[in-house]
């Protein structure tokens, strides 16, 4: 509930048409639960949390590129922005699973991710 009314505030505050923050649950060095809120002037006005994932980390670098760039494309490719942020929770999340900086993983994986049995367990 914090979240969404910061997310809230800052869209009043600076005029923003969508806030999207990630939100990550650090239980150890190796595990992290993973997923974000999204509230926006046109699906999700009273705020949207997507699907929780469970990470087994390999490496957290690029993670949030993965987000912003997943998030990009699911705006432009996606119906709405709830089907965009579970598009990108899972781009990022996919990312947080291989080494190195960039996401080497296909948009087919991460709809297979996205669109999964909703156990929000990362399967590699």
């Amino acid at each position: 509930a914090a979240y969404r009314e910061l997310a809230q505030e800052l869209k009043r505050a600076f005029g923003f048409e969508a806030v999207a923050i990630t939100l990550r649950e650090s239980y150890s060095a190796s595990v992290n639960g993973w997923s974000a809120l999204m509230v926006d002037d046109w699906d999700c006005r009273e705020g949207y949390r997507s699907r929780r994932y469970e990470i087994q980390l390999v490496d957290r670098v690029g993670g949030g590129d993965a987000f912003a760039g997943g998030l990009i494309y699911g705006l432009l490719t996606k119906g709405d922005t709830r089907e965009a942020l579970e598009f990108a929770v899972a781009a990022s999340c996919l990312k947080q699973t291989i080494p190195g900086d960039f996401n080497l993983v296909s948009v087919a994986e991460v709809e297979k991710l996205a669109q999964g049995t909703g156990s929000g367990r990362v399967e590699r």
